[in-house]
C-alpha cells in the first residue's frame, strides 16, 4: 500500500475498481485531484497506472493500489482493514471488447458487478456504490445471439446489479455514458476513424440521421466523482452523452476535415450491412446494434450537472482532439508524442505539427522515409523548445500546394530566432527560407544534405517505383536501411507512396539551386554526415563517426551534441524576440 503527506490517519474514502482501464485512471486521477485518498483496485501490477498518472503529473500522495478480481466472491482483497471505512465504490471495470464468448463476458460484466454489489453491501460506512453500465441497456430481453456477447452481457448486469442492490439495501447510482472519448480510447468508434485515416472506409454503414453519440473523457470522471457527493443521485440512473453530437455522416466529415482525408460521400443502408460478409465490409457485426438512430433521455443527467457546475466542452474540440491523440499514438500501436502535438492549418495543409509553436529554440524539418517523431531522441537531449512537423504530403501532413509557402506559414507564428534544421531532404526547405529570411533565422544546420551527397536517383526514376514502396512492409524498409520499424513513415497509405518518390524526384531537379543557395546565403550554415553517409566536394562538413543517413535515429547525443552547440554561437545570451 501506498500512502503519502496526507497522513496515514486519513482513511481511504473510495475505492475504484477497474482503476488501470481507460475510465477508471480517468477518474481515479479526478478524484485525488479533489483530495481524495483513493484505493485503485487493479488486477495485475498497478505500475501501468502510476505511470500514467505520473505522466499528467497527478499528486498520488493520496492513492493505495490494491491487487482485485472481481470475478471471484470478495474480490480477492478480504483482510484489508484499509478498506473497511470506504464511504464511496466505483464499479468502472468491465471487459469491453468485441467478439467475446458468452462465459467471457459474463464472468466480469455480470458476475464481476454483482461481486462488487455485494463486497460494498458489507462496508458499514457506505455512502454509495456508482455503476458504470452503458448507453443501450434498456429495453427489450436480453439477446445473447443477436445483440453479441459484450451489449448482452451490459444489458443483463444492469438490470441484475439493480435487483441485488434493492435485496441488499446498498445505495446505488447508475451512469450509462456512450462512447466516452480521449486519449487511450481505440475501441469502438475508434476503428471507423483508423479506417476512414487509413482510406478503408469508401461508404458509411446506415443512413443521415445515424446517431453514435460521444462524451469527453475528463467531463465523465468529472461527473463520476460527483455522484455521491449529491444525495439526490441515490437510487437513479444517468444517461451522460453529449446531445450536440453530430449525426454519424457530419461526425465522420468533422474528422475527415480535422486529419486531413477525403470523407466518404456514399452510405450503405444498414440491412444491407448485415447481409454483407465481414471480409467485404471490414465491419464487425457486434458493432452495428450500437448504428442507430435512437435518441436518449439526457435532461436529469444535465440538470445534475448544471446543480453541479459541470459543463461539457464543445464536441467539436473533443472529437479534433481524440482524433489527434488517435493518430499521435497510432491507434494504440505506440505511444504519443510527448508535449503539445495534433494538426494545425498550415499554408492549406492539415499538418502535424509537435512541439513549441510560438518560442522554439530549434526548428527541426525531416527527411525521408520518416516523419516528424524521428527527432524524439534530439529534441529530448536539447534541453530547449523544439517545433517540429510532417513535411506536407508526407508523414501525417497532408499535401500543400507550395513547400516554400508552407514552410513560411509553419514559421509565421515563431516569435524567436530559432537555429533552422533540416535533414536530407528539409534541407531544402530549410535553406531556401533561411535565404529568403535571414532576420527570422539565427542558424541553418544542414544533416546529410541529400543535394551535397552522390545522386542514388534509382529509386525515384524506377517507374516500379510507387507499388515497390507501397507494397513494402515499414518493417521490411526499416530492416532495408538499417533503421527501426517505427521510425518509417506509413507508405501503405492512399498516394504515400507516390507522394515519396515525387519528393525525391523534386529533390534530384533541385540541386543546382540548393548548391547556389549554399554559396549566397547570409545565415550561418553547419553541414553534419555521418562518416558512413559523408558528403561530396570540398566543403567543410562535421563528421558523426559511425553513422549513416539517419544520426537523429542511430546517434541522437552526437547530432543534439552538435545543435547544442550552434545554437550557444548562434545565441549567446537569452534568446529574445525577433520581433520586439
Amino acid at each position: 500500500m501506498t500512502t503519502g503527506p496526507l497522513g496515514s490517519a486519513d482513511p481511504i474514502d473510495s475505492v475504484v475498481f477497474g482503476a488501470a482501464g481507460f475510465i477508471g485512471r480517468s477518474l481515479v486521477a479526478e478524484l485525488l485531484r479533489q483530495r481524495r485518498r483513493v484505493a485503485a483496485a487493479v488486477r495485475g501490477p498497478g505500475d501501468r497506472l502510476t505511470a500514467w498518472l505520473a505522466a499528467r503529473e497527478v499528486d498520488t500522495s493520496g492513492l493505495t493500489v490494491v491487487t482485485a478480481d472481481i470475478t471471484v466472491p470478495g474480490l480477492g482483497i478480504e483482510g484489508l482493514e484499509d478498506l473497511e471505512q470506504v464511504r464511496d465504490v466505483y464499479n468502472t471495470a468491465a471487459r469491453f471488447a468485441f467478439g467475446l464468448s458468452v462465459e467471457e463476458a459474463r464472468s466480469a460484466n455480470v458476475t464481476g458487478a454483482l461481486n462488487v454489489v455485494d463486497w460494498a453491501a458489507a462496508r458499514p460506512g457506505l455512502r454509495r456504490l456508482v455503476h458504470i453500465s452503458g448507453y443501450r441497456v434498456s429495453g427489450g430481453p436480453v439477446d445473447y445471439r443477436g445483440e453479441g456477447a459484450y451489449e448482452a452481457s451490459k444489458k443483463e448486469a444492469d438490470g441484475a446489479v439493480r435487483v441485488r442492490a434493492r435485496e441488499l439495501g446498498v445505495p446505488l447510482t447508475i451512469a450509462n455514458p456512450c462512447t466516452v472519448i480521449g486519449p487511450g480510447q481505440f475501441v469502438g468508434l475508434a476503428s471507423m476513424v483508423e479506417d476512414l485515416w487509413r482510406g478503408r472506409l469508401p461508404a458509411l454503414p446506415g443512413g443521415p440521421d445515424i446517431f453514435l453519440p460521444v462524451v469527453d473523457g475528463d467531463y465523465f470522471a468529472r461527473f463520476m466523482a460527483a455522484l455521491p457527493v449529491h444525495e439526490e443521485t441515490a437510487g437513479k440512473a444517468y444517461w451522460v452523452l453529449d446531445d450536440e453530437t453530430p449525426n454519424l455522416p457530419e461526425l465522420v466529415g468533422l474528422i475527415a476535415g480535422h486529419l486531413g482525408v477525403p470523407a466518404p460521400r456514399l452510405s450503405v443502408p444498414l440491412r444491407v450491412v448485415r447481409r454483407l460478409p465481414r471480409a467485404l465490409t471490414g465491419t464487425d457485426p457486434e458493432t452495428l446494434s450500437f448504428i442507430s438512430a435512437d435518441r436518449y433521455d439526457t435532461a436529469p443527467a444535465l440538470e445534475f450537472a448544471e446543480r453541479a457546475g459541470l459543463r461539457m466542452p464543445p464536441v467539436g474540440e473533443t472529437l479534433r482532439r481524440w482524433a489527434d491523440d488517435l493518430v499521435g499514438a497510432r491507434f494504440g500501436r505506440g505511444l504519443p508524442p510527448r508535449g503539445p502535438y495534433g494538426f494545425r492549418g498550415v499554408a492549406g495543409s492539415m499538418t502535424w505539427v509537435t512541439g513549441e509553436r510560438e518560442n522554439p529554440e530549434y526548428v527541426l524539418l525531416h527527411g525521408l522515409p520518416v516523419d516528424a517523431d524521428s527527432w524524439e531522441g534530439v529534441r529530448d537531449r536539447l534541453g530547449a523548445p523544439v517545433l517540429a512537423a510532417d513535411l506536407p504530403g508526407l508523414g501525417r501532413s497532408a499535401p500543400a500546394r507550395s513547400l516554400d509557402d508552407w514552410t513560411a506559414d509553419l514559421l509565421a507564428p515563431v516569435r524567436t530566432r530559432p537555429v533552422l534544421v533540416g535533414h536530407s531532404l528539409g534541407c531544402g526547405p530549410a535553406l531556401r527560407y533561411a535565404a529568403a529570411h535571414p532576420e527570422r533565422v539565427a542558424a541553418v544546420v544542414l544533416v546529410a544534405p541529400a543535394f551535397l551527397q552522390a545522386p542514388s536517383g534509382r529509386l525515384s526514376r524506377s517507374g516500379a517505383a510507387v507499388p515497390m514502396l507501397r507494397g513494402m512492409s515499414r518493417e521490411r524498409l526499416g530492416r532495408s536501411l538499417g533503421l527501426p520499424a517505427d521510425a518509417i513513415t506509413d507508405l501503405r497509405r492512399p498516394g504515400a507512396a507516390r507522394r515519396v518518390i515525387g519528393a525525391m524526384r523534386t529533390a534530384h531537379a533541385v540541386r543546382e539551386e540548393l548548391h547556389w543557395l549554399l554559396d549566397r546565403i547570409e545565415v550561418p550554415v553547419t553541414i553534419v554526415a555521418g562518416s558512413k553517409d559523408p558528403t561530396t566536394g570540398n566543403r567543410p562538413f562535421t563528421e558523426i563517426e559511425g553513422a549513416g543517413h539517419h544520426p537523429q535515429l542511430t546517434h541522437p547525443e552526437e547530432l543534439a551534441r552538435v545543435l547544442r552547440a550552434v545554437g550557444e554561437r548562434a545565441h549567446p545570451e537569452p534568446s529574445r524576440s525577433a520581433r520586439g
